[in-house]
C-alpha cells in the first residue's frame, strides 16, 4: 500500500471517529430549556435549584418515536439555588467540584415509548463518574414558529441517588436522592427562508 492511500485511509478513519455517529434533527435552545432539581433539607424541606446553562441537540421523528436520540451538556458552575453562599458551597469540593468537573451530559442510548411519551434511557455523567439512568419523558408539542422555524418540546423527570456520583456528604439519609427534571425546547435544524423584497 503506497504512502498516498494509507495517508487518505488514516485521515478518514480519523474523521469518522470525530464525526457523530447521529445527524440532530433539533438544537437545544438554551433560553428555552432548563435542568430544575430539588432534594429534601434534613427531611424538613424541599430545597430547589436549577442549572442556567445547557446545550445540546437532538433528533426527533414522530412517526419513529423509537429512534429518538437527545444529547444535553450541562455548565454546572451554572448552578443556581437562588442563595449566593450556598451556591459558592454546592460548586465546591464536598459537591460538585466545578473546577474539576465543569460538566455534566446526558447521552441517550434508548427511548421506550410513542409520541406522546415514554422511557428515555442513557449515560449520565456527573462529578465525573457515568451511570445508566431513565427519564420519564413527556412530549409539549411541535410546530412552527413565529421567527419561520420550527420547534419540539419535552418534560423529563428521574431520581438520581448524590452517592452513586461520589457526592456523599452527611446531609442525612433524606437528602441522598436528587430529582432532578429537564425542559427542553429545541429548534429544527435548517436553513431560514430568506423573505423576498419587492
Amino acid at each position: 500500500m503506497n504512502k498516498m492511500i494509507r495517508k487518505l485511509l488514516t485521515t478518514g478513519f480519523l474523521l469518522a471517529l470525530a464525526s457523530p455517529l447521529w445527524a440532530a434533527d433539533y438544537k437545544v435552545d438554551g433560553t428555552h430549556s432548563f435542568v430544575e432539581w430539588r432534594v429534601q433539607h434534613l427531611g424538613y424541606s424541599w430545597l430547589y435549584g436549577r442549572f442556567n446553562d445547557i446545550s445540546g441537540d437532538f433528533s426527533w421523528d414522530e412517526s419513529n418515536p423509537a429512534a429518538a436520540v437527545i444529547k444535553i451538556e450541562i455548565d454546572t458552575a451554572s448552578l443556581d439555588s437562588n442563595h449566593a453562599l450556598r451556591d459558592k458551597h454546592l460548586r465546591g469540593s464536598k459537591f460538585l467540584n466545578v473546577k474539576q468537573f465543569p460538566k455534566a451530559t446526558f447521552v441517550s442510548t434508548g427511548f421506550v415509548g410513542d409520541a406522546k411519551g415514554g422511557s428515555l434511557s442513557g449515560d449520565f455523567t456527573l462529578h465525573g463518574i457515568t451511570k445508566r439512568i431513565s427519564f420519564d419523558v413527556e412530549k409539549l408539542g411541535e410546530g412552527p414558529d413565529p421567527w419561520l422555524g420550527y420547534r419540539a418540546g419535552f418534560i423529563a423527570k428521574t431520581v438520581i441517588d448524590r452517592r452513586d456520583y461520589g457526592i456523599d456528604e452527611a446531609l442525612g439519609p433524606m437528602s441522598n436522592l436528587v430529582e432532578l427534571e429537564l425542559g427542553v425546547e429545541g429548534v429544527r435544524i435548517q436553513a431560514r427562508k430568506k423573505h423576498k423584497q419587492k
